[in-house]
């Protein structure tokens, strides 16, 4: 029964050393993504105010799915908007 109890323990500790590594993994990630997501919010509203003030037509708007693509992709989001919104002006 001892031993039973000790590999028991032993599994307990190795699932637990485990769970706290994958946690920390997933945290990074969520971090990742969200200084991505404000960095590429930043850098739209950026762009669209020199775009304005260049008397360019035209700028990326903020909803959840340009945030969503920034978010993900990061600063290639951020041209991808751009690019698909100077395609439409074509």
């Amino acid at each position: 029964m001892d031993m039973k109890m000790s590999i028991i323990a032993m599994a307990g500790i190795c699932a637990i050393v485990l769970a706290i590594g994958f946690l920390r993994r997933r945290a990074e990630i969520v971090l990742n993504f969200m200084v991505r997501t404000v960095l590429g919010v930043m850098a739209i509203c950026f762009f669209n105010m020199l775009l304005a003030g260049a008397k360019i037509p035209g700028a990326v708007g903020l909803n959840p799915i340009s945030i969503l693509t920034v978010g993900s992709l990061g600063t290639g989001g951020v041209a991808l908007l751009y690019g698909i919104m100077f395609y439409s002006m074509l």
